[in-house]
């Protein structure tokens, strides 16, 4: 059997094959393979060598300082850290935060969680666009309101948020500003000091790293302190124990050096070959475009066709990877959330697919997937 054209970089990405490389210097007797904490021998150091330098690439990436990198096991850890560790330490200024309806389980679980220990949450609404805008955040401040947490990129849709804005009015108002950038960190310009960052969430297996490894950045400021989730032996300046990963490490770090060099030509491809396939797959009669056309990272496409299912779409394009949603919520069976927020029906949720393009992503197979899709559309 065949091996179907992946269109499902949203969901991960395939480990750069100079990553691979650089991670597997790192698990064997002749590699590098010490542990960074045992500071006694040679092997520990050019482990502890190997992790700094690592943190310094991942810093690079998004203009941050090395000693702001927390090293976590992905960027559900970093939302789950950043979101309870900051609400936990400011409970004497408040308990409210600001966050939207079509944020990644990961940021509305947390959430949710925190309103069960008596904190309150309000969710902001999308425009028709996915897009939630600097007024809506900025109206939505209390005086109890600690943290507003927000995606950069939305993991459904693609369409990106107004950071530069929504961070200002943060800073102005003395309120912590998270940013999950799983969808983004390593394929757009992010820095975090322009955009008032306080905490940003990273994943590695979105940028073609390995699986199970992340990163959180916190702002190096006497007022951005969090309460460790994880405890035991007091890694991380204290903020996330356990002995780190080498290679995983390692792994990210190359990932996120390596997009440094290469996000800007990668992601002019990508938006050349999303635009032919938006083009193309919108002529169709009852397909289109949902999201922001304009205000969106190309690389995520999420289409609704209108009259049919989209499950029953799903098994009758084999020859495609793709998704009918976030791939941490693809067991179930209810349209997407993201879809709903939007405004649109239940049957045109119900009947959207995602198809997320990426770095190893070829002119011929965005072509086969377009005829591959109207074939199917036709029959």
């Amino acid at each position: 059997m065949l091996e179907p054209i992946y269109l499902d970089y949203a969901a991960t990405t395939p480990v750069d094959t100079r990553v691979a490389k650089a991670m597997m210097q790192c698990l064997t007797k002749d590699g590098n393979f010490g542990n960074p904490a045992s500071r006694s021998h040679s092997l520990g150091w050019r482990a502890e060598e190997a992790v700094e330098n690592a943190r310094r690439h991942v810093a690079d990436l998004i203009h941050a300082d090395p000693r702001e990198i927390v090293w976590t096991s992905g960027a559900t850890e970093s939302n789950n850290l950043a979101i309870k560790g900051i609400l936990e330490k400011n409970q004497a200024k408040g308990k409210h935060i600001i966050t939207s309806q079509i944020e990644h389980k990961a940021v509305l679980d947390t959430c949710q969680y925190m309103v069960s220990q008596g904190y309150k949450a309000t969710y902001l609404q999308p425009d028709s666009e996915g897009l939630i805008s600097p007024e809506q955040v900025a109206d939505s401040l209390q005086e109890e309101t600690v943290l507003v947490s927000l995606m950069h990129v939305n993991n459904e849709i693609g369409v990106i948020n107004d950071l530069n804005s929504i961070g200002k009015i943060c800073r102005d108002k003395s309120v912590f500003f998270h940013v999950d950038a799983a969808q983004s960190a390593g394929k757009l310009d992010i820095d975090v000091v322009q955009d008032n960052i306080d905490l940003l969430s990273i994943s590695a297996h979105k940028m073609y790293g390995p699986k199970g490894i992340g990163a959180l950045y916190v702002r190096r400021h006497p007022d951005v302190k969090l309460v460790a989730q994880i405890h035991g032996g007091g890694h991380e300046r204290g903020m996330r124990s356990g002995t780190l990963a080498t290679h995983q490490i390692v792994g990210l770090g190359e990932a996120a050096r390596i997009a440094s060099q290469e996000k800007d030509a990668d992601i002019q491809r990508i938006k050349n070959l999303a635009d032919t396939f938006i083009t193309q797959i919108t002529k169709v009669e009852g397909m289109g475009l949902n999201g922001s056309r304009d205000c969106r990272y190309p690389g995520i496409v999420n289409i609704h066709f209108g009259g049919f299912d989209g499950e029953t779409l799903l098994m009758t394009l084999r020859e495609l990877a793709i998704s009918s949603g976030s791939a941490c919520t693809s067991a179930s069976v209810e349209p997407s959330y993201v879809i709903k927020a939007l405004g649109v029906s239940n049957a045109l949720a119900d009947a959207s697919l995602r198809f997320s393009f990426g770095r190893y992503t070829t002119e011929n197979e965005v072509q086969k997937a377009i005829e591959i899709v109207t074939k199917v559309i036709g029959k």
